[in-house]
């Protein structure tokens, strides 16, 4: 944290004095902040957050630039991908495909392709870490998803919103869709997607305005290992420490990229309100035998 610190101060072109008076500090205790001697407490770093806010101090930017220099040194093999994940205690021992079910895409180990798509999901817990990752992908078994119809069932059919239809040939196409593959690789339904997809399985929308709000929204892909052998491919390069006062700052990112995410949405929505067809429509069909 204390090179974050002395980017604050200096983007606030203030001296450590100037800066410990505005925090209700010492100059001593700045100066140890900055030399790594000693960690700010919650409550300094909640000072320092109501005052970038203030003055407007790009925080995020400045973890988003830390992440991308770490990932920037970092030499792989060819045959292995580059992904970020965040896990809300960290990662002991193995990794292994143990997520709780009904994620997007089943158990698995989840890795992102924008380090924002991890961060947003682990700022709420103190205790959370967050990995750059890489995969070697040459000899796995790999399902990619396209950003349609299929995205979004296959979804509803890991989240459990499918069993109504249990059994019929609609459900075993998704329940088999994954079959034997070691990684899953589809759009996110990050925080600017949650709202969308929920509103398609609760009735609100139709899945031509799904569909079309998946391709505005412009959501990176995730990754997810789902076997052993795919977990196995998965290595961790680098463990990038994240301080409160940044978590907050993520917090305030993950809140205004949702807020943006519902208003380009309900546009979308509004205008494809009256074309394709409602979830329980489409499963009605599935319980007929339709497709």
């Amino acid at each position: 944290m204390q090179t974050l610190i002395k980017q604050i101060r200096t983007y606030l072109n203030m001296s450590q004095s100037d800066f410990a008076e505005k925090l209700n500090v010492s100059f001593a205790t700045v100066n140890r902040w900055e030399n790594g001697r000693a960690v700010p407490n919650k409550l300094a770093q909640s000072g320092m957050y109501e005052l970038c806010k203030e003055k407007c101090v790009p925080v995020y930017d400045m973890t988003l630039k830390r992440i991308a220099e770490s990932a920037e040194a970092i030499k792989l093999d060819p045959g292995r991908l580059l992904l970020y994940h965040g896990s809300k205690s960290g990662i002991a021992g193995n990794i292994e495909p143990k997520s709780r079910k009904q994620c997007d895409f089943g158990q698995g180990f989840y890795m992102g392709t924008e380090p924002g798509q991890a961060l947003t999901l682990i700022c709420d817990y103190e205790k959370s870490k967050f990995y750059i990752v890489s995969i070697e992908m040459t000899d796995l078994k790999k399902l990619d998803v396209p950003a349609d119809i299929d995205w979004a069932m296959l979804v509803a059919y890991h989240r459990g919103k499918m069993e109504t239809i249990n059994g019929t040939p609609f459900y075993n196409r998704y329940r088999d869709m994954a079959k034997d593959m070691d990684v899953i690789a589809g759009c996110i339904a990050n925080d600017r997607m949650f709202f969308v997809i929920d509103n398609f399985f609760v009735g609100s929308i139709t899945d031509a305005a799904l569909v079309n709000s998946l391709a505005s929204l412009q959501l990176g892909k995730q990754y997810a290992a789902v076997s052993q052998k795919g977990c196995d491919a998965v290595r961790v390069e680098a463990e990038i420490p994240l301080s409160y006062l940044e978590r907050l700052f993520i917090k305030n990112v993950a809140e205004e990229n949702r807020a943006k995410g519902i208003s380009l949405a309900n546009g979308i929505c509004k205008k494809y309100r009256r074309e394709g067809a409602f979830f329980d429509e489409i499963i009605d069909k599935a319980k007929d035998g339709g497709r």
